[in-house]
């Protein structure tokens, strides 16, 4: 008989073993999160993250697409991806993070690596295992929980190496997800999340209250209300912090001129982006981009 065998957890313990932007990188949290934490709006990272909710429901909103969980979901997420996580009202979920970033350029296993690492590329971003599964992959980050206590010489080795299998073990049960995306029961609530996501997959176009009101049969004046009751933004704030939110991406991570960033990210002109950029960073492009390494991607919009 297959008893189910639960994740070590320990409120506040963690674990890092380098920084955010070294080639490898990992950082284990254990923790709790309430609905109190819930982040104003999303976010991203330049390294992968993995979400193991441990207790209650929550759900997670990825490139604006609303993606509800239950206990022992995970949640797998590439760099650079816009995502929050939404714990609901009542007790704090007890939750494990895990950041971390891995060399995939080894003399002769590129392709191996890169095969690892299948399960982030899948459309939908969310694994359900059976308890079978979940067996396996619980042991690897369990045998990574009770090396960290003690402080023994070489255990970042090891925890390197059981990750690599908690990996390897993803990857070869992925076909084995059996999570499905629930429909919002509110059907209006369904259609602004729709909504979100159109917002996310085109906003280097041009986009206005009445196109998408036209767009997805809804009213302007209805949608202007029920967006801002949904969401927490007016539909302005939200398109322009979606579109701000990939100009930081493009100003940390490439070379690209200002211009082309404009450009890329949907702004009509260059004072316009200046203008809106210092709106909700604080400082103007330019200066945004010097600030490369110091965190200002995880600070800014939150």
């Amino acid at each position: 008989m297959n008893y189910p065998q639960p994740l070590l957890f320990e409120q506040g313990m963690s674990i890092t073993i380098n920084q955010p932007n070294d080639s490898l990188y990992y950082y284990f949290d254990w923790d709790e999160r309430a609905f109190s934490a819930n982040m104003e709006f999303q976010h991203f990272h330049e390294f992968y993250e993995i979400l193991i909710l441990l207790e209650n429901a929550a759900s997670h909103l990825i490139e604006g697409e609303y993606y509800d969980l239950q206990k022992y979901d995970m949640v797998l997420l590439k760099p650079s991806l816009l995502h929050k996580s939404r714990y609901n009202p009542g007790p704090p979920s007890k939750r494990l993070i895990i950041n971390f970033s891995i060399p995939i350029e080894l003399p002769g296993l590129r392709r191996n690596m890169e095969g690892i690492l299948a399960p982030f590329r899948e459309s939908i971003p969310i694994f359900r295992f059976p308890q079978t599964v979940n067996n396996e992959l619980f042991s690897s980050l369990n045998e990574i929980f009770s090396i960290a206590s003690p402080k023994q010489p070489n255990n970042g080795v090891f925890i390197h190496a059981k990750f690599l299998q908690f990996l390897f073990t993803l990857n070869a049960h992925k076909e084995e997800n059996s999570y499905e995306r629930q429909q919002v029961a509110d059907s209006i609530t369904q259609k602004i999340y729709s909504i979100t996501a159109y917002i996310h997959t085109h906003y280097k176009e041009p986009l206005s209250l009445s196109q998408l009101a036209e767009q997805f049969f809804i009213s302007s004046c209805y949608l202007s209300h029920v967006f801002k009751e949904i969401t927490g933004f007016t539909l302005t704030n939200y398109i322009q912090m979606t579109r701000i939110k990939n100009a930081q991406q493009l100003l940390l991570y490439t070379d690209l001129r200002i211009k082309e960033v404009t450009e890329r990210c949907g702004f009509p002109s260059f004072s316009q982006f200046n203008r809106v950029f210092n709106k909700f960073c604080g400082c103007p492009p330019s200066r945004y981009r010097h600030t490369r390494g110091s965190g200002w991607a995880e600070s800014s919009l939150m």
